[in-house]
């Protein structure tokens, strides 16, 4: 229960009560992020089915509002730094870990988190007329499954918050929470694209960046789930 808490702290805006933990307790922590999903999701299915009654474009506003505001733009800063790093840095690996340290946005992540934010909207008003809200759940969910295997196939950049999960996480953490997700494919079978979506995101930090940061899981995050709406509404 203390790791879940620990997850959803760092993932969410949840005002959860403090707990004591070691750092054993933190890189544990990333076993979780699946089902901070879940409070994430939850919350713009809710926020969904309530603009509903006003029409879609309202519902899909406050669903995309619900989902920013519960993870605190954390995400979006993530894609926002990467967006920066890879316009940037120009393949100069200590450019890019300049850019990635400095605490300023430049316009590549101005125009990354825009577009991001532009694309989940409209996203979700197609969605809104096309699909039941709670699918929301299972699609937040799997895209936390991201960092988890980003964390056991990438190598750090660099020594910070995502380096250390590593010590956290094993391929049965992986392999149980896929399982899950395979289950919601049942009902929703356009969300088993992020058996593509979540190697290639790992494939391009590769060969691009070098390894895998909090930033990288936060952006992985972020485009995950507009891809995976995009594949439930096409798959309507």
């Amino acid at each position: 229960m203390k790791r879940l808490i620990l997850a959803l702290q760092l993932m969410t805006s949840l005002p959860l009560p403090s707990v004591k933990a070691d750092d054993s307790d933190f890189a544990a922590s990333i076993r979780w992020f699946p089902a901070a999903g879940i409070a994430v999701g939850g919350a713009a299915a809710m926020a969904m089915m309530l603009g509903m009654r006003a029409g879609p474009w309202v519902a899909a506003l406050l669903a995309l509002l619900a989902w920013v505001a519960m993870t605190g733009a954390l995400h979006l800063d993530g894609l926002g730094d990467i967006a920066d790093g890879a316009g940037a840095a120009h393949g100069d690996r200590a450019r890019l870990s300049a850019v990635l340290a400095d605490p300023h946005i430049g316009s590549f992540g101005v125009v990354a988190i825009m577009l991001q934010l532009l694309t989940k909207l409209v996203l979700l008003r197609l969605y809104a007329e096309q699909l039941a809200p709670w699918g929301l759940v299972p699609l937040a969910l799997i895209a936390r499954i991201g960092p988890l295997a980003w964390t056991l196939w990438l190598p750090s950049l660099h020594d910070g918050l995502a380096s250390r999960f590593r010590q956290g996480i094993k391929r049965a953490h992986l392999i149980a929470w896929s399982a899950l997700a395979l289950a919601s494919c049942v009902m929703l079978p356009a969300l088993a694209s992020a058996a593509l979506l979540i190697p290639f995101w790992a494939w391009w930090l590769r060969s691009r960046i070098g390894g895998v940061s909090g930033d990288g899981h936060g952006a992985g995050i972020e485009l995950v789930e507009s891809a995976l709406l995009a594949a439930l509404v096409l798959a309507r």
